[in-house]
């Protein structure tokens, strides 16, 4: 026997056939009651299924046009079994009037084009209750093809659909444009504020692809976030700018099953102030910045140049793309002197124009017509009113290279006058400046303009000062194998006239005398009492007195003359009897009031401060103060140092920390010339500037047993009965 023709019956046979032994007889009838029992259950299971869904079905015969509801259809419908009459004309009656045509023609197009049922409507029940059914049917053709019968099911949505009509009125009440996606990128849902934001009706965006409705979506922010929530699953949160509409919008985008869903509200206004806040704070930066740049770099002496420099590295980019600031030398001549553009690779095409330029331009041009008129002057079109003036060649290639569209000119200008000019250029890409820009332009010349001409009026005082301290300051003498070296140094922080004096002369009877002094207080009273205490010192020292009378004579005649002056002095006496100038030595006799002590480089190296065993007041505090000297003896190449507090004391150096300095300092550059020693002491101790004058005044003894030293001056005094 085949495989094929092998006779068939229940498992439990065919194994006891195979196991060899007789099968068991089924009973007759018993295969067909164990079917008929499979298909009772699969009917108690689909009706359960269907009782449980609320599912009514109909058959509805196209032939006798009679329609068979069930129990749950005519429950759905309000109809009970004595009411309803079976006839399709009974169903549309109770279909809402708004509905009726649609639903009568999804009917209809079914069976003409023998394909699926599906129609979602309203009925009206006899109590006037409206509710929402989903009908869904199949057409049976006959063997001809012709059909014969609708079959299907309707369901309650009533329930859903006021659950979507809830969310559908949040929806369309929200202040927020809303919008649903398919899988397919496909309008779903628009509310009212997405159809005034997106200028478009649902109507039209419903079931369109969002890529053809707004065809710059795909390959902007928005599509790469919309496709990123659909692939990932996850919420997406951005903003993005929307060039067709000129507007930015905050967006979420969340994925769901059906597609995505997105929230995007404009926020161009947000945006706005956001950037107007951002620029506010960016021009008032750059206001700072500069004022701060071009103060500091004027403060430190790195001249104007340089200050203007780093003032156009600053207004970049705030005042423009590019930048060029321009000085009025003191012959009236214009110079441009700093640039800067916020590219690096177009920073040597700014630095080549700024040098070419001015040679160039003609008289009508917008920097010459700001600075004749002293007025700021905007550009709106720099090619036409500079570009087409430059002659063919470099300057020309090099304007349309760096391409400036719109520019601003604004003079430099401080009590009436002009000290130069800022010129400040941007390209097409980048709007004009605006009424707030042109404010930041103005202000950030004044600043400036007011810190050149501060600079430069500082300048003018602090010479005249300056001049006049010296004009005070007479030139050493030249004693017999001695040599004499003074400074001065103005402070930097000041252009006060200071109190600071030095003063070295030789009396009647040949001997030297050294004097330092300082005024309290740095004005013109300070520089006057300072001239009337060295006239007055000179006067009674060229008695022939020693420093202790000097300074006595002096206190007196400040309390006589009603001076009211407080002022530290020391005075040295450089004595020498012949006895000593065989022996070479010499005597150095010194009195201090209130001075810092001097200090006496010895032949052999060792440093001494010239310091009694007590101090003494300063002049003019009390003018009976008895005064008193002292007296050393030194070798010949000794080197003796007077100095003011300006040397060894300031904010950051404390007195004796700086005497100590000094007396380091000494030590290292005994073996220098007296002018290099000199220079390199206020070099060491004042490196960062002087916060206050500095006077010196330092003497030599040279050995007289030897030719007189040419660094001692050619100039040799005949030594009276003391010699210095």
């Amino acid at each position: 026997m085949s495989p094929v023709e092998r006779p068939s019956g229940p498992p439990g046979a065919l194994a006891a056939e195979a196991a060899g032994e007789a099968p068991e007889v089924e009973a007759p009838g018993a295969r067909e009651a164990a079917a008929e029992l499979d298909r009772e259950a699969g009917r108690l299971r689909f009706e359960l299924a269907i009782d449980a869904a609320q599912i009514g079905s109909f058959d509805w015969d196209l032939a006798s046009g009679r329609l068979s509801w069930d129990d749950r259809m005519m429950q759905i419908f309000g109809f009970d079994r004595t009411e309803f009459d079976g006839t399709i004309e009974a169903f549309r009656a109770r279909v809402h009037p708004d509905d009726r045509d649609r639903v009568v023609e999804a009917l209809q197009a079914a069976i003409d084009g023998r394909k699926d049922y599906d129609a979602e409507f309203r009925i009206v029940l006899s109590s006037g209750e409206t509710r929402w059914v989903q009908g869904r049917g199949r057409v049976l053709p006959d063997d001809s093809g012709a059909p014969v019968r609708l079959l299907g099911a309707g369901y309650d949505t009533t329930a859903q659909r006021h659950g979507e009509a809830r969310v559908s009125r949040v929806l369309e009440a929200m202040s927020a444009a809303f919008f649903a996606l398919d899988r397919e990128y496909r309008f779903t849902y628009v509310n009212a504020e997405a159809e005034r934001v997106l200028a478009r009706n649902r109507d039209e965006l419903l079931g369109e692809s969002i890529w053809e409705a707004f065809p710059g979506t795909a390959d902007s922010a928005f599509g790469k976030h919309y496709r990123a929530a659909m692939g990932s699953d996850c919420e997406q949160i951005f903003e993005a700018y929307y060039p067709p509409f000129d507007a930015w919008y905050e967006v979420r985008a969340w994925p769901s099953p059906d597609g995505v869903s997105v929230y995007f509200l404009d926020v161009s206004e947000r945006r706005a102030a956001e950037e107007n806040a951002r620029r506010s704070a960016a021009r008032l930066a750059v206001v700072a910045e500069v004022t701060s740049v071009v103060s500091g770099t004027l403060d430190s002496g790195d001249g104007e140049e340089l200050a203007l420099q780093r003032a156009a590295e600053a207004a970049v980019p705030v005042l423009g793309d590019w930048v060029i600031l321009s000085l009025v030398d003191a012959d009236g001549r214009l110079r441009d002197v700093g640039s800067w553009h916020r590219d690096p690779a177009s920073r040597p095409l700014v630095a080549r124009y700024a040098a070419l330029r001015l040679a160039a331009i003609g008289p009508d041009a917008p920097l010459v017509r700001a600075l004749s008129s002293g007025q700021l002057l905007t550009v709106d079109d720099v090619g036409a009113a500079v570009g087409r003036t430059l002659a063919p060649g470099e300057v020309r290639e090099v304007f349309q290279a760096l391409a400036p569209q719109t520019a601003v000119a604004v003079p430099l200008a401080a009590r009436g006058r002009t000290l130069g000019a800022l010129s400040a250029y941007r390209s097409a890409d980048r709007p004009k400046a605006d009424a707030d820009d042109v404010a930041t332009a103005r202000e950030v010349a004044e600043r400036i303009g007011l810190a050149l001409d501060n600079t430069r009026l500082y300048e003018q005082q602090r010479r005249l000062a300056e001049g006049l301290q010296r004009s005070l300051l007479t030139a050493p003498p030249e004693p017999d194998h001695a040599e004499i070296v003074v400074r001065y140094r103005p402070a930097v922080e000041a252009a006060h006239v200071g109190g600071d004096w030095y003063d070295a002369f030789v009396q009647p009877t040949g001997a030297t005398v050294l004097v330092i002094g300082d005024v309290v207080g740095h004005d013109t009273a300070a520089a006057a009492a300072m001239g009337q205490l060295r006239g007055m010192l000179r006067g009674i020292a060229y008695r022939d007195v020693g420093p202790a009378t000097i300074l006595a004579e002096l206190d007196a005649a400040i309390d006589g003359l009603g001076m009211g002056t407080m002022a530290t002095a020391a005075i040295a006496r450089v004595e020498q009897t012949p006895e000593q100038r065989a022996e070479g030595t010499t005597s150095l006799r010194w009195s201090n009031a209130g001075h810092p002590p001097p200090l006496l480089l010895q032949a052999d190296g060792r440093i001494e401060e010239l310091a009694g065993p007590r101090a003494e007041l300063m002049l003019g505090v009390e003018p009976s103060t008895v005064r008193s000297d002292w007296v050393a003896t030194v070798r010949r190449g000794a080197t003796l140092l007077l100095y003011t507090d300006g040397l060894v004391e300031g904010r950051d150096l404390p007195l004796d920390e700086g005497i100590a300095r000094l007396r380091s300092a000494l030590a290292e550059l005994a073996d220098e010339s007296l002018d290099d020693l000199c220079d390199e002491v206020i070099e060491r101790l004042r490196p960062e500037g002087l916060q206050d004058d500095v006077a010196l005044v330092a003497i030599r003894l040279h050995p007289e047993d030897r030719p007189r030293p040419p660094s001692a001056g050619p100039r040799r005094l005949k030594p009276g009965p003391v010699g210095g």
